[in-house]
């Protein structure tokens, strides 16, 4: 049940939390494996990083995504990371995992282009080729969403007040500033994620979610990975009562508690933990602690 105990504490994480979670997972491998095995230090991530060219991208146009997933150092994580915990947050409390996933997603994949898009257009940046890693577009898509979409919600920082707009228009200047310094396709890319999570926020406040069709095909793709139930057949099998009956009985509860917890673990997938009634919850939390 030690499997159980491991699903259920992740399926209690926020959809924020689940992320962070897989984004330092995905940090420890990247670095510990390569290092283990002595291997060049990019052996892994070189799969997944997304290059500046575009004949480079197609051969891996996965990259569009999954570069979100790797950072360059303990700290490029950690930043992420922690100011992705206090964003979800506030947007958390506002609107569904679903709308957090769109604005998320598509900020790396703006931020990806925008990348890509500056360095084959711009003569300046034409000696650069170095590749693209971090979560930065993203989190800035959800930074800039939250500021965009309530800029008068003050927030503490150390011992002050701060209204959220202020904070948004603090990364985007600094961003801004620093493209002609060291990193300049990062910058670009986190102003990508930003203008995807202001124009998200303005056509929500419209009555309009830009995202709609990117969710739909994220329900798509969810669909065709996830297994179809089947239909259990009714088989007459004939034992010995007496000596089966005890170990039958057994067997049965154990199938029937899997089930009821995939169920439960299924239903916190679509709707979240909220989502559960108090005696599934308890259900849940008396099958996590057994073992």
């Amino acid at each position: 049940m030690a499997a159980n105990s491991l699903r259920y504490q992740y399926a209690r994480l926020s959809i924020a939390e689940k992320l962070i979670a897989i984004n330092i997972a995905v940090f420890i491998i990247n670095y510990l494996v390569p290092f283990l095995l002595r291997l060049h230090p990019q052996t892994i991530q070189r799969w997944f990083w997304l290059p500046k060219g575009v004949l480079a991208y197609f051969s891996q146009p996965w990259s569009l995504l999954t570069y979100s997933f790797f950072h360059g150092d303990i700290w490029h994580v950690v930043m992420n990371m922690l100011i992705l915990f206090y964003m979800s947050k506030i947007l958390l409390n506002l609107f569904d995992a679903k709308k957090f996933l769109n604005i998320y997603f598509l900020g790396v994949i703006c931020g990806g282009i925008a990348f890509m898009a500056s360095y084959n257009i711009f003569p300046v940046f034409l000696d650069n080729t170095l590749p693209l890693v971090g979560a930065s577009a993203g989190v800035m898509a959800i930074l800039i969403f939250v500021c965009t979409y309530n800029p008068n919600q003050e927030v503490r920082v150390f011992m002050f007040n701060i209204k959220l707009w202020y904070i948004g228009a603090f990364f985007v200047l600094k961003d801004l500033i620093q493209i002609p310094g060291g990193n300049s396709g990062g910058h670009i890319a986190h102003l990508g994620g930003a203008l995807l999570g202001y124009l998200y926020a303005r056509k929500l406040a419209e009555g309009t979610d830009i995202g709609s069709g990117f969710s739909k095909m994220l329900d798509g793709i969810a669909t065709m990975f996830t297994p179809k139930k089947k239909v259990a057949t009714m088989k007459t099998v004939y034992k010995n009562r007496a000596s089966t009956s005890g170990s039958t009985k057994v067997k049965h509860d154990k199938a029937s508690n899997q089930r009821k917890i995939d169920d439960i673990l299924d239903k916190i997938g679509k709707s979240g933990y909220e989502s559960l009634s108090q005696a599934e919850k308890d259900f849940l939390f008396k099958a996590g602690k057994e073992d």
